[in-house]
């Protein structure tokens, strides 16, 4: 009696199918050697694995599914930056283990190539005239799908040869991802239609017309250049830039706009002129064309010799009526800027809330040709001729480094003597003062290192001609400063130093050794109000009220310091009101210990 064969039912996979063909599988005596073979062939473990994961993938595909992101390799390398940027616990050592794999960054680079691409509509076959074209071994036809993007390549007419040459591949973009368009090929013809004595701007704009389908005839380079890896190289940009605007652009629809203070992966140097970067945080994959710093610094210093652009070293003259009052905060007549209480002598911060706050009255900060000699005033340590690019690299405070130096500079009328105060007030044992250095006398209950460091006139003039300050000055024929020990005075105690000082000073603070984190600090100041002659005095309010000309005279101190040192800030703090900008500043200053922040990548080398 015959066995019966088993039936597969209508839902059996590939697996099933193949272990029942296994189980048939009867060694006779003519083919026995054949059948053992084929049995010991599909009876391999690895073939039925191979086989279940056919069956999932193909249910997965009924599912029609999409892509959540497409660029997972670059999100995990991220993420497994981050990782080592601090102390791990286990779980994130593990984490890290796994993202950084061989395996599963095979994985994660299979699904970028596959969610980057997108297969509709489906390509027609070749027409039958460009077959006599294939025999030619230096032609090459080139199917690309191109939806609503750009198709990512720019072009150029060679002057030597009259012929069209692709000029670069926009990193991301479809040319890029096809992986069949270099640099250096020479462009025939678009969709059949000949390009041979067409302009370069009617070629782009038969290029970018074009949607679905799109075949160019092609001769590749003779040396195409191998694709290059993504670069690590990040930027602080320094200015502002719309490519609508640039009249020097190869490509303006190609061109990426960005912000001062945006964070730029420049992702190719290749051209000296061009570089090609994205906006860090941008979800758009394709890379745009920015001025590189050399080109951008050529062309700044061409508009300075022609007189339409001011020389960044010279001083600006503040716009109000020339007098000179300097580009920032001077002691005016109270109640506009008040360093301290209106007391009849009084030249230090005093008492807050019980707890004295040691520290440098800004009643000296006068005009500029009263600040003659002063430390930050001359110096232009790593200030660049012309504002580009910074580089820039991720840093986090480890608890085995000095805390960073915070900063805070100030318009008129931001008080941030008194927001300074109230912080440290709060916690002196996690927040400190520099201690200024002074000439004058002691006063009784004053002690030396707590209140002022007292010295002489010749030390204190001694000190200045040896750079020592970062900043000095004279108010009522006494001489007052912030020296440098002072600061790593503070950090050797492992306590945040907080400073607020004139913009000058930022250049020689933005060291490796304190990293400083500066804030701007400016009062919000209401819209102009002619018709009345007095407003409520910003920050407080409390200190009597404030004419239209002081209004004015405040937002032009807050715009020309954001014109002039604006780059080298880190955060912008809007001050409503003493409390709510305490609050702010406070939490500021706890993200600091904790979150990573980009700075200088020249600090990380000294």
């Amino acid at each position: 009696m015959k066995e019966a064969m088993p039936v597969l039912t209508a839902g059996a996979g590939l697996h099933e199918t193949l272990a029942l063909l296994t189980s048939q599988l009867r060694p006779d005596a003519n083919h026995k050697e054949d059948m053992v073979f084929l049995k010991d062939v599909f009876s391999e473990r690895s073939l039925g694995y191979l086989m279940k994961i056919h069956e999932k993938l193909r249910q997965y595909e009924r599912q029609s599914p999409t892509p959540v992101l497409h660029s997972a390799s670059s999100l995990a390398e991220n993420v497994a930056e981050e990782l080592q940027t601090g102390p791990m616990s286990t779980e994130e050592k593990e984490l890290l283990h796994l993202l950084t794999s061989p395996h599963l960054k095979a994985v994660l680079s299979v699904h970028d190539t596959v969610a980057q691409k997108n297969f509709d509509p489906v390509l027609p076959p070749l027409p039958d005239d460009f077959e006599d074209e294939l025999d030619e071994e230096s032609v090459k036809i080139v199917r690309l799908v191109k939806n609503k993007e750009p198709l990512g390549a720019t072009i150029r007419r060679d002057e030597a040869t009259g012929v069209v040459i692709v000029a670069r591949i926009m990193r991301g973009g479809a040319a890029d991802r096809s992986g069949l368009v270099h640099v250096g090929d020479e462009l025939r013809e678009v969709n059949g239609v000949s390009v041979i004595h067409k302009r370069p701007d009617e070629i782009s704009q038969l290029l970018s017309q074009s949607q679905g389908s799109i075949t160019l005839k092609i001769i590749p380079a003779i040396k195409e250049e191998d694709r290059l890896r993504e670069s690590k190289v990040y930027m602080r940009a320094l200015f502002d830039y719309t490519p609508l605007e640039d009249k020097a652009t190869p490509c303006q629809e190609a061109g990426l706009p960005f912000k001062r203070g945006n964070i730029l992966q420049v992702v190719t140097q290749d051209d000296p002129t061009w570089w090609q970067a994205k906006r860090v945080g941008d979800s758009n994959l394709r890379a745009g064309l920015i001025p590189s710093k050399q080109f951008q610094e050529r062309r700044l210093a061409y508009r300075m010799k022609m007189g339409t652009l001011p020389n960044p070293k010279s001083p600006k003259k503040p716009a109000s009526e020339g007098c000179d009052k300097g580009l920032l905060p001077r002691m005016l007549t109270p109640p506009l800027y008040l360093a301290c209480l209106p007391t009849e002598d009084c030249d230090c911060e005093g008492y807050f809330n019980g707890q004295y706050i040691a520290g440098l009255r800004r009643s000296f900060r006068l005009s500029r040709k009263d600040r003659q000699g002063s430390s930050g005033e001359d110096s232009e340590v790593g200030e660049p001729d012309f504002l580009t690019y910074e580089e820039v690299t991720r840093y986090q405070h480890r608890s085995s480094e000095r805390p960073r130096l915070v900063v805070l500079i100030g318009s008129l009328g931001a008080r941030i003597n008194e927001l300074k105060q109230r912080v440290i007030a709060e916690n002196p044992h996690r927040y400190a003062v520099a201690v200024p250095h002074t000439t004058r006398p002691k006063k009784p209950h004053e002690k030396d290192g707590v209140e002022y460091h007292f010295v002489t006139k010749q030390q204190f003039d001694a000190d200045a001609l040896n750079d020592k300050f970062i900043e000095h000055g004279e108010y009522k024929e006494n001489q007052y400063g912030t020296s440098i020990e002072a600061i790593r005075s503070v950090q050797a105690k492992n306590k945040m130093c907080i400073v607020d000082v004139q913009p000058e000073a930022l250049k020689r603070l933005r060291t490796g050794e304190f990293k400083p984190y500066v804030i701007f600090v400016k009062p919000r100041i209401p819209e102009s109000r002619r018709r009345r002659s007095a407003a409520t005095s910003p920050g407080g309010g409390e200190h009597g009220r404030l004419t239209e000309e002081d209004l004015q005279e405040m937002r032009q101190s807050a715009v020309q310091i954001d014109q002039q040192y604006g780059h080298l800030v880190d955060r912008v703090l809007i001050k409503e009101d003493s409390a709510s900008a305490c609050a702010e500043l406070r939490g500021i200053l706890e993200r600091l210990e904790r979150d990573s922040f980009w700075v200088p990548l020249s600090w990380m080398r000294t």
